[in-house]
């Protein structure tokens, strides 16, 4: 077992994300997770990420925490509030916005491929 604790924690840059700050919970490198990384997110108002990850392999899951966020696939649109959830399939594309004035604070599981 590995305990992580928030204040501990490192932020890292997400490519295509903007606005936003990203911190790495657990993964192989932080906890030894061999199956999937964890991250915690913050998209300020107007911050997201650009469509991206048709060529992905991994399974994402967006738990949003607080706030409101939006993930868009080409065909479909989703407005995820606090509590809800969305999961992403290997080679689903995407692409997120904070359409809100507030923070929007999403916990991000993510499978390696």
């Amino acid at each position: 077992m590995k305990k992580v604790q928030l204040k501990d924690v490192k932020p890292y840059d997400a490519p295509l994300h903007f606005n936003m700050k990203s911190l790495k919970l657990h993964g192989t490198e932080e906890t030894g997770a061999k199956k999937f990384w964890m991250g915690l997110s913050y998209f300020l108002p107007g911050g997201g990420a650009e469509y991206a990850y048709e060529d992905s392999p991994t399974e994402k899951i967006y738990f949003v925490l607080d706030g409101q966020i939006t993930v868009k696939s080409k065909t479909e649109t989703f407005v995820l509030n606090k509590g809800d959830s969305l999961f992403i399939a290997p080679y689903e594309g995407r692409e997120m916005i904070n359409e809100t004035n507030e923070v929007a604070t999403v916990l991000v599981v993510i499978s390696y491929d």
